[in-house]
């Protein structure tokens, strides 16, 4: 819980209490189903909430903001955002059952009312969204493709609707289609430990 302190200090009692539940929950789950690397667990806030958080330091989101978690797995990013921005609403989907069940369990344990899991792949979601977030699922092409379709018209926020992703090592690849347009934004400019270095935020409007 340190690291979210250190960089959310103005959390609510309530989001506090949250952010703490997780790692019991996520300890617990991962002893059943293993939704997070048997390295990991003891990182989990480091390297999956702090981490799910970055996208807080790209965009503040502006209440009854819509955001889609493509590809969430055990519920990240999320579940930390869903936290993070209570007057926002987050749908998140995976095609994996096991790890919605997991996510949906945990936001119902912590009482996360702004937020919900379903068993769907990307290309079976109809609905509009102001953000699709998403965390390393696939090249951001393969992404761009699937979820145009769910980026909804209006924008409401600082940044106009589109994809914010979290992804880590060689980008040029994957972004040089939308260098134009896409902003990258590196996680070790915000977060001064080591695990960030060469991990970005990318921005891509849609």
């Amino acid at each position: 819980m340190q690291f979210i302190e250190k960089y959310f200090p103005k959390l609510t009692d309530r989001q506090h209490q949250q952010f703490a539940a997780l790692d019991a929950l996520y300890h617990e789950w991962n002893d059943k189903i293993n939704v997070i690397s048997r390295k990991d667990i003891d990182f989990l806030y480091l390297h999956h909430v702090l981490h799910s958080l970055a996208i807080a330091r790209m965009v503040q989101f502006r209440p009854d903001t819509r955001i889609l978690d493509f590809g969430t797995g055990g519920g990240f990013p999320g579940i930390p955002l869903a936290i993070l921005f209570p007057e926002c609403k987050f749908k998140l989907i995976d095609g994996t059952g096991k790890k919605i069940l997991v996510a949906q369990s945990v936001i119902d344990s912590v009482g996360l009312e702004n937020c919900h899991a379903e068993h769907l792949r990307g290309e079976d979601e109809k609905d509009r969204y102001d953000f699709v977030v998403s965390r390393a699922v696939m090249p951001l092409p393969d992404l761009v493709k699937i979820v145009r379709k769910n980026i909804a018209p209006t924008s409401h926020n600082a940044l106009p609707n589109g994809i914010l992703c979290l992804k880590g090592g060689e980008l040029q690849p994957e972004i040089a289609p939308f260098r134009r347009i896409v902003q990258v934004q590196a996680l070790s400019d915000w977060y001064s430990e080591d695990w960030f270095e060469k991990k970005y935020c990318i921005y891509l409007p849609l």
